[in-house]
């Protein structure tokens, strides 16, 4: 799906935000090696969903055992904050996966288990307080 020139924008700046923050955590957290996003721009930045990702199932036990996973969080927070993108519960939009978990689950294809997780909230859902 093409998106607007609005919600480029927003896109590219999000990209510009967590390639400054996955470049710093490869120097920061052990087993680290890459992360993407996506996001439905109706609804954002609550759809806002980033996959970090680390070699093995046992470097992301590892990293949380560590709590690493608050200093990854926080990381990228304050780089979307520097462009502007506020994310009001970082910990729902935040995920740890592994390479070792895609391979055994769907064969390495990562689009197929980044679409599984796809965010399907609609822009006017009802809040349950």
């Amino acid at each position: 799906m093409k998106l607007t020139k609005t919600n480029q924008k927003i896109d590219n700046n999000v990209c510009k935000a967590l390639t400054a923050a996955c470049e710093s955590s490869l120097h920061e957290v052990a087993g680290f090696v890459w992360l993407t996003h996506r996001a439905n721009y109706t609804n954002f930045p609550a759809s806002l969903v980033i996959t970090c990702v680390f070699n093995t199932d046992e470097e992301v036990v590892a990293m949380k055992a560590q709590q690493q996973d608050e200093v990854l969080r926080l990381s990228i927070q304050k780089q979307l904050l520097k462009v502007g993108v506020v994310v009001k519960n970082i910990k729902q939009s935040v995920h740890f996966d592994s390479e070792e978990a895609c391979q055994r689950q769907h064969r390495g294809e990562w689009a197929d288990r980044l679409a599984l997780s796809v965010v399907k909230q609609k822009p006017n859902a009802r809040r349950v307080h």
